[in-house]
């Protein structure tokens, strides 16, 4: 049952990411370019997202824990060290040189792009070399 639920996840949120033509890298690159012809749709996606979030985790928060899980998974640690800013920072500029994230690259990998797979192989290989060199907090 845990397999369903995280594969219908997956597949609600690549149809979502579809569906708002964020696997187009054009697309969110044209959201990124403040000085040229600036494209808000991805504001507007990610601020539906967020109100959908908001509502379910204002929801959920009141259960004592989640339907397939024995509590929730909640993160511990609040501050702002060196391993998260370094992160935000190399992802940030990963996503302004190609215009995919994670996601969406994932996703577009069905439309058979060499530079698609390119990127998420990249991606993988530097999950790997984060894990194995994590920075000092």
């Amino acid at each position: 049952m845990h397999i369903f639920i995280a594969f219908f996840a997956g597949l609600l949120m690549s149809a979502g990411i579809a569906v708002s033509k964020m696997v187009d890298p054009a697309k969110v690159l044209a959201f990124l370019d403040l000085s040229g012809h600036w494209d808000p749709s991805l504001a507007l996606v990610m601020a539906a997202a967020l109100a959908i979030y908001s509502v379910g985790f204002w929801l959920v928060r009141k259960k004592p824990a989640p339907l397939m899980a024995e509590k929730f998974q909640l993160p511990t640690v609040t501050r702002l060290d060196k391993p998260l800013l370094a992160g935000a920072a190399i992802f940030g500029i990963g996503w302004g040189l190609v215009g995919y994230c994670p996601g969406p690259a994932i996703s577009a990998l069905t439309a058979g792009s060499i530079g698609t797979l390119g990127f998420v192989l990249a991606m993988i290989a530097g999950w790997y070399l984060a894990r194995k060199w994590p920075l000092p907090t």
